[in-house]
């Protein structure tokens, strides 16, 4: 009789002890979520929270904040999430091409991104854009290059490291091109420079550049995509400039930190796949020249893999190395 009693106390402790973990699954969200940009207002990234935080809000009932913590060429941002409770509270936004290039340029970082975090799914992609202060005498590639070697050419930076700058090196060595690159820490900054004339040439997503290409603000040279654009149909890629095979570009993605409740990522792969195929969100980003283009959990890790393979042969090519 005392064997069955204590049986029946341990298996009524064991039921109190998984039911915790139980309810919240089935409870979440049960409190506001952020959705962590780890760039300053007006990016690409930014732009894509920005459209899906109220869609997101009320398919979940809960707050969805924005929050920007730029520093660190995108690092702070990214290690606030890292180091975050695995609950589905905090959403990492960013660009997901520029993550898988962290671990290659840094010498250190104070997270892994391969084992800290783990992708929801992928939300929209959009080519870079080769741009140039209308003042430059340079009307293509072709003319760009030879105009670096015998003026002085300030590449804008939207943070060293990152998928634009990586781009520009590569093209950069590949077209036998010369400028000096100048960092900024997000990509707005450096658009706005690069307006204002401090800095002649940039490189940056399609999203948040058109429409100073759109508005005469920038000119633009080239563009990163297999091939051309629909918006832009007159505008040559870069591969066929000359850099044969290039293609680059902003791969916006979500990101949790691993060990987030599978229950919880799937809820949210779905109802972000739901959002940014919506008419609405799609038509409003395709305007800015994004493409919708999502991803499960599982191609977004395979997508990932493949992109930290690709990045690290053209950082050590470049020789370009940060503390």
């Amino acid at each position: 009789m005392k064997l069955r009693t204590l049986s029946s106390a341990l298996v009524a402790c064991s039921a109190l002890l998984v039911a915790p973990a139980s309810t919240q699954a089935q409870a979440w969200p049960a409190k506001p979520i952020r959705i962590v940009v780890p760039y300053t207002p007006g990016g690409s990234s930014d732009i894509i929270a920005r459209a899906i935080s109220q869609p997101l809000s009320e398919a979940l009932k809960q707050t969805v904040v924005v929050e920007n913590k730029p520093g660190a060429n995108g690092n702070t941002g990214t290690d606030v999430v890292a180091k975050s409770p695995a609950d589905g509270y905090t959403l990492l936004l960013c660009d997901v091409g520029a993550l898988a290039i962290t671990s290659s340029v840094y010498n250190k970082l104070p997270f892994d991104p391969s084992k800290d975090l783990s992708g929801v799914g992928m939300l929209a992609y959009s080519p870079h854009l080769l741009v140039v202060h209308p003042s430059v005498p340079a009307n293509n590639l072709k003319e760009l290059v030879a105009l670096s070697k015998t003026t002085k050419l300030n590449f804008a930076v939207t943070a060293m490291g990152s998928a634009p700058h990586m781009a520009g090196v590569a093209v950069e060595r590949a077209s036998g091109a010369k400028w000096e690159y100048i960092p900024y820490k997000g990509g707005s900054q450096a658009i706005q420079d690069t307006i204002g004339g401090q800095t002649q040439v940039l490189m940056n997503g399609m999203l948040a550049t058109l429409l100073f290409v759109q508005s005469g603000k920038l000119k633009v040279l080239g563009v990163s995509r297999a091939t051309r654009v629909p918006m832009l149909p007159d505008v040559p890629t870069i591969a066929e400039q000359g850099v044969k095979g290039f293609e680059s570009g902003t791969w916006q993605g979500v990101l949790v930190p691993n060990g987030t409740p599978p229950a919880v990522v799937a809820r949210l792969a779905a109802e972000l796949t739901r959002i940014i195929r919506s008419p609405e969100v799609r038509s409003r980003l395709t305007a800015q020249g994004a493409e919708v283009y999502t991803m499960s959990p599982p191609e977004f890790t395979q997508f990932f893999d493949r992109e930290r393979i690709k990045w690290a042969s053209v950082v050590t090519q470049s020789g370009v190395k940060l503390d």
